[in-house]
């Protein structure tokens, strides 16, 4: 099903939903005291979480993190190239006298089992943990990823006891990487990038998973950042838009609906978000809700990687393209400079060197509405 780049479109999806999911009132305001925490078991894991979780990739305030463990979230997401390390030694170091009620989880980007053995180990002392609760395979994007000697890896650690789950996570590829992962029949639980701009296009796809058993945590649930977003076009009209009040929310309550997904990990930088994404959980989804997330689709589709894999292949001159535009998102819609430039340098040198501006058209056609080619020059141009 292909989703539709546009408000018309996105508001008549929303026609299909039951009567019971949409209601005319406006959208609650964030209640005071205790938020309602609603609770998940991640596939058949067994481990039970928040609807909502903690992703740690952009959080430096250890703080943040302790205060979302006594208030009652109890999973937490890091990875071992989040931070060049720092970001596991910092979560380590605010969950260590919390551990044994948390569900912790990590990532490694490595190819070869050797070498991602190595990266448990340094995630282990980091984390000053002696296992992970789930590991994953990180930033997978075809079947072909899918490798004999990183399942055989996480098998190892298994049995040593160092992990209890093995997982995978993916940015794109869905359509052929989830029914892949169902079909290896190795992994217990899935990091998928899944938000409001994609509609219910990979809905089938997330049913294949739920229903092998499959425990499902989203990613990328903001579509981009969320809550600055000064990369999208700057117009006033698109600031308004953006942020108002309740935006936030109405995108967290949009995934957190689809009954495929378990947990979400939103990114939490200081106390504010922290109460804002944990009020997701007691507010119910309104109609209020799907016209606010229809005027902020119209305005981020020209500049917002959706990261269906369509693009995948089609640059002449070997470009990612959709690696390119996340690289950019994080510097400019994460506020994250460091990790978007970090992740651009792992690229291969040519790579690299390749310039949009040396191309007279770009081959690169998005059907989502995205104008690829000044986005990619604006990675390069902050990158290179």
């Amino acid at each position: 099903m292909n989703f539709e780049p546009s408000r018309r479109g996105f508001l008549a999806a929303s026609l299909a939903l039951p009567a019971s999911q949409i209601k005319a009132a406006p959208a609650p305001q964030a209640q005071k005291g205790a938020p309602k925490l609603e609770y998940a078991t991640l596939g058949k894991t067994g481990l039970k979480v928040t609807r909502v979780s903690f992703g740690c990739m952009i959080t430096s305030d250890p703080s943040v993190i302790e205060r979302a463990a006594d208030t009652g979230i109890i999973h937490f997401d890091t990875a071992r190239v989040y931070g060049g390390g720092n970001n596991e030694r910092m979560v380590g170091a605010a969950l260590k006298s919390r551990r044994k009620n948390l569900v912790i989880s990590s990532k490694t980007i490595s190819q070869t089992k050797e070498a991602a053995l190595r990266d448990l180990e340094t995630s282990l002392s980091e984390l000053q943990t002696d296992h992970l609760d789930i590991w994953y395979l990180h930033s997978k994007r075809a079947p072909e990823d899918i490798k004999d000697e990183l399942m055989e890896a996480q098998r190892i650690a298994k049995q040593q006891g160092k992990i209890r789950f093995a997982g995978i996570s993916n940015h794109a590829g869905h359509k052929e990487l989830l029914p892949a992962i169902v079909k290896a029949k190795h992994f217990d639980v899935v990091l998928t990038s899944y938000n409001f701009t994609m509609g219910k296009t990979i809905d089938a796809e997330l049913k294949l998973v739920h229903d092998a058993g499959i425990g499902i945590v989203g990613m990328k649930v903001m579509a981009g950042g969320g809550r600055v977003m000064p990369f999208y076009p700057t117009t006033e009209e698109t600031r308004s838009t953006l942020k108002k009040p309740g935006a936030v929310l109405a995108s967290l309550k949009w995934t957190l609906r689809n009954p495929y997904i378990d947990t979400v990990i939103p990114s939490m930088v200081d106390m504010d978000q922290l109460d804002e994404n944990l009020t997701a959980m007691s507010n119910r989804w309104h109609a209020s809700d799907e016209k606010l997330l229809a005027e902020c689709l119209d305005q981020i589709t020209p500049s917002y990687c959706r990261m269906c894999g369509k693009c995948e292949g089609t640059c002449p001159n070997g470009l990612p393209v959709s690696d390119m535009l996340r690289f950019a998102m994080y510097a400019e819609g994460y506020g994250q400079f460091s990790l978007g430039r970090e992740h651009f340098l792992q690229l291969p040198e040519q790579v690299r060197a390749v310039r949009c501006g040396d191309c007279e058209s770009c081959a690169v056609k998005c059907p989502n509405g995205v104008r690829v080619s000044d986005r990619v020059a604006r990675a390069q141009e902050l990158f290179a």
